[in-house]
C-alpha cells in the first residue's frame, strides 16, 4: 500500500444455508464463503460440516447469543484492513430468530459495506406451502417456555389480523398449539410444518382443533424442528372493535364469554367471532 493512501474497507457478507437440505446451498453462497477471510459462524463445530462437504477450507471463529458482543470488535477490525467476512447461523438466513444483529448494526454504524446473501428460509419455505393468506403476515418467532408467559403472549395476539407465524421446538409444540387453540379459537386455521427440507417433512393443515388431532395420530409427529402458521383474526373496523372489547369488558363480569359476544356484537356492529375471541382471552380459557 503507498504512504497515505487508506485501505478500502471489506465486506460482511451476511450468507443463508440450508435448512435441512444441502443441495438448497446456492454457488454463489459457497463461492462467497471460499473467498471470504474468515466466517462468524453460530456453530463452527455444526458449520464445519457444511463447508466440508463443499471443500471450503476458509477459517472460522464462533459467534453466538453468548459471545456476539465480544466479538464484534475483532470482526470490525478485520473489515478495516481491508478483509471480507461473511456471516452464517447453523441454519437458513442469519438473524432470523439466530444471532448476528448487534454485528450487523456495529457493522453498518462503522461505515462497513454490507452484503446480502440470499437463499434458504425456513419462513418463507413454509408459507409457500402453508395454505394459508401470505399477503401480510407477522413472524413471531419463538414463544416464551414458560406457560405463563407464552399466553400472555398469545393473548395479546388476539386480534392480529395478519398471518402469524412462529417457530418452535419439539419440547413445547403440543402445549403450544393447545394454548392457541384456547386462546385463538378452536376454529382458527392452522398450518404446522415439521423438519422442512429433511428426510422426514411432514405438513399438517386444518383448523387448530383438526390440527392437534392429526399429530396426535402420528407417533413421530412431535419430533424434529416446527414452524406453526396460524391464520389471521377476522376483524371488523376498528371503531367497532374497540367498543365492542369495551363493552365485553363490562358484561364479562355477569355473562358468560358467549353471551356477551352476542351481545356486545348486537351493540356495537363488530363480528362476534373478534369478540368471543377477545373474551376468551380475557377469561384466560
Amino acid at each position: 500500500m503507498k504512504p497515505g493512501k487508506t485501505e478500502k474497507p471489506g465486506k460482511l457478507y451476511v450468507v443463508a444455508t440450508p435448512i435441512g437440505n444441502l443441495s438448497d446451498f446456492t454457488n454463489r453462497a459457497i463461492e462467497t464463503l471460499a473467498s471470504v477471510k474468515l466466517i462468524a459462524a453460530e456453530d463452527t463445530r455444526h458449520s464445519k460440516i457444511l463447508l466440508q462437504h463443499y471443500g471450503i477450507n476458509t477459517a472460522m471463529i464462533s459467534l453466538h447469543e453468548h459471545n456476539e458482543a465480544s466479538r464484534i470488535k475483532k470482526i470490525i477490525g478485520i473489515l478495516q484492513t481491508g478483509s471480507s467476512v461473511a456471516l452464517i447461523s447453523d441454519a437458513g438466513t442469519p438473524l432470523i430468530s439466530d444471532p448476528g444483529c448487534r454485528l450487523v448494526i456495529a457493522a453498518h454504524e462503522a461505515g462497513m459495506q454490507l452484503v446480502p446473501v440470499p437463499g434458504p428460509s425456513a419462513i418463507s419455505a413454509m408459507l409457500s406451502v402453508a395454505g394459508q393468506s401470505v399477503e401480510r403476515f407477522c413472524f413471531e418467532g419463538f414463544l416464551p417456555s414458560k406457560p405463563p408467559a407464552r399466553r400472555k403472549q398469545l393473548e395479546s395476539l388476539v386480534s392480529e389480523d395478519r398471518t402469524l407465524v412462529f417457530y418452535e421446538s419439539s419440547h413445547r409444540i403440543r402445549d403450544s398449539l393447545n394454548d392457541m387453540k384456547n386462546i385463538f379459537g378452536s376454529s382458527r386455521g392452522c398450518t404446522v410444518g415439521r423438519e422442512l427440507t429433511k428426510r422426514y417433512e411432514s405438513l399438517y393443515r386444518g383448523t387448530l382443533d383438526e390440527v392437534i388431532l392429526q399429530m396426535e395420530q402420528n407417533l413421530h409427529s412431535v419430533r424434529g424442528e416446527f414452524v406453526v402458521v396460524i391464520a389471521g383474526a377476522v376483524t371488523s373496523s376498528d371503531d367497532s372493535v374497540e367498543k365492542g372489547r369495551s363493552i365485553m369488558d363490562v358484561l364479562l363480569t355477569e355473562l358468560s364469554v358467549s353471551q356477551a359476544a352476542s351481545l356486545a356484537a348486537r351493540l356495537s356492529g363488530a363480528r362476534k367471532k373478534v369478540l368471543y375471541e377477545y373474551g376468551l382471552s380475557k377469561k384466560g380459557t
